[in-house]
């Protein structure tokens, strides 16, 4: 796979104004691949940054409270005011919503650019109305990405009263604005709904080395059986990188109550996250 026609727009956040050990790692596999400019959504020191310093072409950290696509959005002005955009066959939106990856990712970079779509996503969220490119891992072909109409969608990204607004505008937009000037979008894995947090070792089990940082602590830790198979058939050094990560996020006494086979302990966790569902309205 040759290195250097793939650009990675890399985006990231972290609470502590730091670049933990997982984020490391992540960009650090994906450099194999191409070249990555990484943007964080927080201020961080030099010496955080220095972590990747060698293996990205430009990192940079300023608190802009646009979430990923407005550091997709600085990520892509950096490579257009330095005329690096026309070098590469594709650009690839990525962020770290995800852990990983826990497997060879390869052959994901392989079947993602099999697909022959303007843009595909590692996964398609399938809706009657609205099914969408999740955004944490989109490659865009070069039509696309040095288009005008591009340029204009990701550079008016700003800021937003709530997530909510970002997903439909940006998440959905991505593949609104790809389709609405003539473009096509695919997907290697589509399932409906929310499947990508709740389903993660059939994802795995399909080849998907990243799992979702929600699905840690969906349905009351119900999906820990499934988090617990994923670990134990990983690289065993992503999963120190991502051990040592989740234990700062969630503390060691959740992620040892989360990692559990045990078929009652998962059942039980799934039936209060239901009462509570309906105790609260559905929602």
């Amino acid at each position: 796979m040759a290195h250097n026609k793939r650009l990675f727009l890399f985006a990231g956040y972290n609470k502590d104004n730091a670049l933990d050990e997982s984020l490391v790692y992540y960009v650090k596999k994906l450099s194999a691949f191409g070249d990555i400019i990484l943007c964080m959504d927080n201020d961080c020191k030099k010496s955080e940054l220095a972590k990747v310093k060698s293996f990205v072409i430009h990192a940079m950290a300023t608190r802009h409270g646009e979430y990923d696509f407005g550091s997709y959005k600085r990520a892509f002005q950096y490579a257009k005011n330095k005329k690096l955009l026309s070098k590469y066959t594709y650009l690839y939106l990525v962020n770290d919503s995800v852990f990983g990856p826990f497997i060879d990712i390869k052959p994901t970079i392989k079947n993602i650019e099999q697909i022959p779509t303007d843009a595909a996503g590692i996964a398609i969220s399938k809706h009657k109305t609205h099914s969408f490119m999740e955004s944490w891992f989109v490659r865009i072909n070069k039509k696309v990405f040095l288009s005008d109409w591009f340029d204009k969608f990701i550079s008016n990204v700003k800021r937003e009263d709530n997530k909510f607004m970002i997903t439909v505008k940006y998440e959905h937009g991505l593949t609104n604005v790809i389709k609405n000037n003539g473009g096509s979008c695919g997907g290697i894995y589509s399932y409906p709904g929310r499947s990508t947090y709740n389903r993660p070792k059939r994802l795995f089990k399909g080849g998907c080395p990243f799992v979702k940082k929600m699905s840690f602590t969906r349905h009351n830790g119900g999906i820990g059986n499934q988090i617990k198979y994923i670990f134990n058939h990983s690289d065993p050094v992503a999963i120190a990188a991502i051990t040592k990560t989740a234990n700062r996020i969630y503390g060691e006494k959740y992620m040892k109550w989360l990692l559990t086979y045990n078929p009652f302990k998962i059942l039980w966790r799934n039936a209060t996250y239901a009462i509570k569902k309906i105790q609260n309205g559905g929602i």
